[in-house]
């Protein structure tokens, strides 16, 4: 059986979420949802599927998405019951109407599987696709999803994929960043690393990309201070579990810091970056904060420079 889990929050799309699991062509499957102390109430939504999806609603007492996301994921997994499939759907992400059914197409014949990922389409709030198609094999390796993550030429998200409680509990749950930004990629890089990843074209996970979306909040300092803690993390997981060209490790770094610090001063950047430098365990990583630092120095007057760093 499959566990389809989705730590709850937000109510925004909820109902579309809802809906494309009541379409669903094959209906073997238990929804838990686990409600992370939300404000908005879903209680009213979720009766009117009553009968239309086997779902069990849990509201925990207490917030623990803001302390530790993955936490809020592996706490609402445990609400289910010991389904050998777990699915972690977010609260605003839509299915096909044959996920379901493809999914269990797929491992009669590959019952060995223990990371299965699906077709993604990036959609906006109004449902419109805002993503191309990308092309994968129908079997890949963790190496080879690790060279698509190193590009960032394709989305990878959380809710697309399908694992094995297995594999799940060998592992101890999920890998845990701060914000869990990078955990979702360390996580389904430790699952595929046995057995690699296999995909099902034949049927699309729709994830949500809107303003209520954690991936396109605008940060404050300290989030993006976390981000570069989580980012750092990553890089010495990928350093410890895989052999990586140390010049495309550098430029993944420098274009992740780049897209982080957005249109922030060149001194809140140098600021935020002191504050990290010579904290990681990742080799290089002072190199590349240091030179990240001294290219955006270069034309700056450093008097200025070193009043602005060690102001009191």
């Amino acid at each position: 059986m499959l566990a389809i889990i989705i730590p709850f929050y937000k109510l925004d799309f909820f109902e579309d979420t809802l809906l494309s699991l009541s379409d669903q062509t094959n209906k073997k499957f238990t929804v838990y949802i686990g409600d992370d102390a939300s404000p908005h109430d879903p209680i009213t939504l979720l009766e009117k599927y009553e009968g239309k999806i086997n779902f069990i609603y849990h509201r925990f007492e207490s917030n623990l998405g803001s302390i530790s996301l993955t936490k809020q994921w592996e706490r609402s997994i445990a609400l289910s019951n010991n389904e050998r499939w777990i699915m972690l759907l977010g609260d605003d992400d839509v299915l096909s109407n044959n996920v379901v059914e493809e999914f269990y197409n797929f491992i009669q014949y590959n019952k060995d599987a223990e990371l299965i990922r699906f077709n993604l389409k990036v959609i906006d709030e109004n449902g419109k696709s805002t993503s191309k198609d990308f092309n994968h094999s129908v079997h890949e390796t963790s190496e080879i999803l690790l060279d698509q993550m190193l590009l960032m030429k394709e989305t990878i998200t959380a809710s697309e994929f399908i694992f094995s409680r297995d594999v799940y509990n060998l592992n101890h749950g999920f890998v845990e960043f701060p914000l869990a930004w990078f955990s979702d990629y360390a996580t389904w890089l430790i699952y595929g690393k046995n057995k690699g990843i296999f995909y099902i074209k034949r049927a699309t996970v729709y994830w949500r990309l809107s303003s209520n979306n954690i991936s396109s909040v605008v940060s404050n300092q300290k989030n993006i201070q976390l981000k570069i803690n989580s980012l750092f993390l990553f890089l010495y997981f990928l350093q410890t579990n895989f052999d990586i060209e140390k010049k495309r490790l550098k430029d993944y770094t420098e274009s992740q810091l780049i897209n982080f610090f957005g249109n922030i001063s060149d001194f809140v950047k140098i600021r935020i970056l002191r504050k990290e430098l010579l904290k990681f365990k990742y080799r290089s990583a002072d190199i590349i904060i240091i030179k990240f630092i001294f290219e955006r120095i270069k034309r700056k007057k450093l008097k200025n420079l070193w009043k602005y760093l060690f102001r009191t």
